[in-house]
């Protein structure tokens, strides 16, 4: 019977499969391009969790947003790896009660790429570990839901490169939306204590699909490049989480505004 523990074990088997991958050294004497990017955003929240509270909750959190993506040269293929963490705090409607929410996103997927002059497009997928919570203050039995998922998304960029004012400027635009994945969550009714302490399964890690679970995952950036290695970066980064399973509801929408760096590097590696 698959467990919490069991997805858990995947995502650790993912991430420590990436790393692998990142630190493994070509076999071929060619030209790497390599890029970077560092963002940090704030913005508005929007939480719902029927678990804890029939309430919505809004207010505001910060998103710190760590994206690496590497390239041989002459080929078209791409791998691409994000790191997303968020913090969140809102308040119910009469300002009485409050939820803190946090998250960590692990993404990393492959992506064909394709050059038509000044645009650039870029399809795959990404697989998506995500962990979590979700704090009430004011509950005293259920105070707190977790929260683990892992999705397959399909994703898509489209970015347009020109001059403007003796520099090189991107404008682009990054969607990622829900195939097929696997979460954890309680049963209606069901306490935390009955699933971990009395060991009661009750259909707590339940398969989604983009209808049970469709979400949505967007940014919009422009970008200016200071020099051949550097770049600044402000833009847009939309996430809306939201399910439907085991009676239960939940969403977390957030809208941030990103500024960050970005640092491009040409590595060359040697045969070993």
């Amino acid at each position: 019977m698959m467990t919490f523990k069991r997805i858990w074990a995947v995502g650790c088997w993912l991430l420590a499969v990436s790393q692998n991958i990142y630190s493994q050294e070509p076999a071929t004497n060619s030209q790497q391009l390599r890029t970077n990017s560092y963002q940090i955003g704030g913005g508005t929240v929007n939480i719902l969790d029927t678990y804890l509270s029939q309430e919505k909750f809004k207010g505001g959190g910060v998103t710190l947003l760590l994206t690496s993506d590497w390239q041989r040269e002459g080929r078209n293929w791409l791998t691409a790896i994000e790191h997303e963490v968020n913090f969140n705090s809102a308040e119910d409607r009469a300002k009485t009660v409050s939820e803190l929410q946090g998250d960590y996103t692990f993404l990393m997927g492959r992506y064909r790429r394709w050059q038509f002059g000044k645009i650039e497009l870029k399809a795959g997928v990404l697989g998506a570990l995500n962990a979590g919570f979700i704090y009430n203050t004011s509950n005293s039995n259920n105070p707190a839901q977790g929260r683990l998922s892992l999705q397959a998304m399909p994703s898509g960029t489209a970015t347009y490169h020109f001059p403007l004012w003796k520099k090189q400027w991107a404008v682009g635009y990054e969607v990622e939306l829900p195939l097929v994945g696997v979460m954890f969550s309680p049963n209606y009714g069901q306490s935390y204590y009955e699933i971990f302490s009395l060991g009661n399964y009750d259909h707590n890690v339940v398969p989604t699909t983009f209808v049970s679970a469709p979400n949505l995952r967007q940014q919009l950036w422009v970008e200016c490049k200071l020099n051949r290695s550097f770049g600044l970066r402000l833009g847009y980064l939309g996430n809306y989480q939201q399910s439907k399973v085991n009676n239960l509801k939940s969403h977390i929408y957030s809208h941030r505004f990103m500024l960050g760096i970005v640092r491009t590097l040409r590595v060359l590696k040697n045969k070993e």
